[in-house]
């Protein structure tokens, strides 16, 4: 386990250390926190014991064309899916069993269907985490969907380890279908640098259609130097790139997939640079992206023939492509003119459009209610064994790491940006701030007056209320920012660090984190939660749209239409780069001195607006050098949140075991 032994210790100091037990070598008193957490269990048929489903089903059936796609992405390892949130309750065993259903129906039509992921699947969840190396248990489980293409996130590049893993273990497993256009990785085997998957892919489909695939990361820089990640504009001039554009094997559609925002408006996409590269030598023929990384719904319409989908985030949302207009004039394709018995897709990708090609685009919520609604089964004949297999390794994995170990119980529910910085309901004044001015103490130094800085892209989820168990822990935290300090600057100074970080550049644990702000207010879903009304109800048979509950309501280049289940709004709040903390300030008056408190990642920052008389030999680690932002919500939830411990509600109801 991560700093087990550590937030066991901060327990102790903050709680007392009767409530801790002893940490022994064997596994039956092994160092994965307090023994006498209370498990968090209920026992159902179907997704992980817990988790709610969904009240309300899809909106209509899906528009099945000759060419159907099924996208994920920025999975960051939600593989058990949300357990406390009813709009995202199905896990990865449900969604095995969607897809051979869905590839099943596809082949009983007479059409294709491809699946596709774009990247980023460690730094979410403690099913990625918890390891020793992230991914170590959960790459394969989700191995166990056959995707037809993947991609590399900048998730997999961060740490030497996990980017050698994806070079030594996955990319030799996917063989060509793991295409990482422009992501080298040094083979200490030859000292040399290469590409951690194929440069590209050719194949053909079931039907005959013959696709020309490339998988383009952003322009990313915060790479551990194991890797490189070529520039889209230099990628577009080499020699393989233009061996595959020139090729004398036949190209009916390209498919540009990555984890790249899909919006030609977002600077940090470049896609548009291989777009372009690409419609140079093939100007009419049909070009359908994938995208990825910024954690929004979206779709973006780049010409007549060539739309792109992003889907989303954490396993909340399943994106769906589909196309139709192919026929022995334009293609190889041999499948049937549409699919019978099912809407097909009638838009062009522009009003007035010429070209002979018609899409259609949904964003599907992750839950049992939509997979059983799209693949025309009930509840009782929906799973296959593969699925449920599946899902009963994933609920193994959760004992094994001890997940729903739980330090607390939540109070009342906190989001990230729901609501106002300065509200209640805001995460960071009520938890974040107050957690860190609690446990975020030097012991010898526990009565200096302290600041403590730190940045809000650190904190990547809201806490519904219920039980606060070890795998919250990694989902609202899952970066690990040791903790540094300058020890007693004049007050003067370090109490206007805070306005000049806001003021100034915002790291983002910064290409480090590197997720865009969503768009628009409705494209953030947080507090999706059930609320005490709909727990209390005892609702007989669902029927579509009885309840629009909280959710993604999105708007892209087509309009407000493409949400395969209609949801009320929910406000978005921007929050601003970084938040301060206090603690051990006088009852009254100001302190002379503090000790300024941060992340290490933005250390230049503060020297740097502390001015020249401060330099980095003068920093330390605060607490200790394994002490991180990963280390102090564990040990604050054991503090504060033991009221209702043992029959903690979710959202007003108990769930009992």
């Amino acid at each position: 386990m991560k700093s087990i032994t550590l937030v066991n210790s901060l327990i102790a100091a903050v709680v007392g250390p009767s409530l801790v037990a002893a940490c022994g070598e064997d596994a039956e008193h092994s160092c994965y926190g307090p023994q006498n957490n209370v498990e968090y269990v209920r026992q159902v048929k179907r997704m992980q014991p817990g988790a709610p489903n969904a009240t309300s089903l899809p909106k209509g059936p899906l528009e099945w064309g000759q060419i159907n796609f099924l996208h994920t992405t920025d999975t960051h390892g939600w593989l058990e899916g949300h357990i406390k949130q009813q709009n995202y309750g199905a896990d990865w065993g449900d969604f095995v069993t969607f897809t051979r259903r869905m590839k099943q129906t596809a082949g009983n039509m007479g059409a294709d269907l491809l699946l596709l992921d774009t990247g980023d699947l460690h730094d979410g969840t403690g099913l990625s985490d918890a390891t020793k190396q992230d991914g170590e248990l959960s790459m394969p489980i989700f191995d166990e969907v056959a995707y037809d293409l993947l991609t590399i996130g900048n998730h997999e590049l961060y740490v030497t380890e996990v980017a050698y893993q994806m070079f030594n273990t996955w990319a030799k497993k996917w063989g060509d279908r793991y295409v990482t256009s422009n992501v080298k990785i040094l083979n200490p085997q030859t000292n040399e640098f290469e590409y951690v998957g194929s440069t590209h892919r050719y194949f053909t489909t079931a039907k005959g259609l013959r696709i020309m695939a490339f998988g383009v990361l952003f322009d990313f820089t915060g790479n551990s130097n194991v890797s490189q990640v070529i520039k889209a504009a230099d990628m577009v001039k080499q020699g393989w790139f233009a061996d595959a554009l020139n090729t004398k094997e036949p190209v009916d559609m390209f498919v540009l997939f990555g984890h790249n925002p899909i919006s030609q408006k977002d600077k940090g996409s470049t896609f548009k640079t291989v777009w372009d590269a690409i419609r140079k030598v093939h100007p009419a023929t049909p070009i359908t992206m994938f995208g990825g990384h910024s954690h929004i719904r979206d779709f973006a319409v780049y010409d007549d023939s060539s739309v792109g989908i992003e889907s989303g985030r954490y396993c909340e949302t399943l994106g769906w492509v589909s196309m139709t207009g192919f026929d022995a004039s334009n293609s190889g394709y041999k499948g049937i003119k549409n699919p019978h018995g099912v809407p097909n897709p009638s838009r062009p990708a522009t009003e007035g459009a010429k070209s002979p090609f018609k899409y259609s685009r949904r964003y599907l919520d992750w839950n049992r209610n939509t997979f059983i609604y799209h693949t025309k089964q009930q509840p009782k004949s929906f799973d296959y064994h593969s699925g449920t297999r599946v899902t009963g390794q994933i609920t193994e994995v959760r004992e094994e790491l001890r997940l729903g170990d739980v330090y607390g119980c939540a109070p009342k529910s906190w989001c990230m940006e729901c609501a106002p910085f300065d509200s209640e309901q805001n995460l960071f004044p009520g938890v974040i701030i107050p957690a860190v001015s609690k446990i975020v103490v030097r012991p010898e130094r526990k009565d200096k007056a302290r600041i403590i800085l730190g940045n809000t892209g650190s904190v990547r989820y809201d806490i519904p209320q219920g039980p606060f168990t070890y795998d919250d822990n990694f989902i609202v935290s899952p970066f690990r920012d040791v903790f540094r300090y300058l020890k007693d600057v004049p007050y003067d100074k370090a109490q206007k660090l805070i306005k000049q970080l806001n003021n100034g550049r915002v790291d983002k644990r910064s290409d480090l984190v590197s997720m865009a702000t969503p768009q628009d207010e409705c494209t953030n879903p947080t507090m999706g939660y059930l609320t005490r009304r709909q727990m209390r109800e005892n609702r007989g048979p669902i029927r579509r749209q009885e309840i629009v509950t909280p959710g993604y309501v999105t708007k892209d280049d087509w309009g407000t239409d493409g949400d395969d289940t209609e949801h009320s709004p929910i406000p978005f709040m921007r929050n601003p780069g970084y938040y301060e903390s206090r603690g051990g300030f006088p009852a009254e008056g100001s302190p002379e001195v503090v000790d300024v408190v941060f992340y290490d990642f933005i250390e230049k920052y503060i020297l740097q607006y502390l001015g020249s008389a401060y330099n980095a030999s003068m920093v330390d680690c605060y607490i200790d050098c394994s002490f991180t932002s990963q280390d102090f919500l564990l040990p604050y939830a054991k503090a504060v949140w033991q009221e209702n411990i043992e029959n903690c509600p979710i959202g007003g109801k108990v769930i009992e075991a």
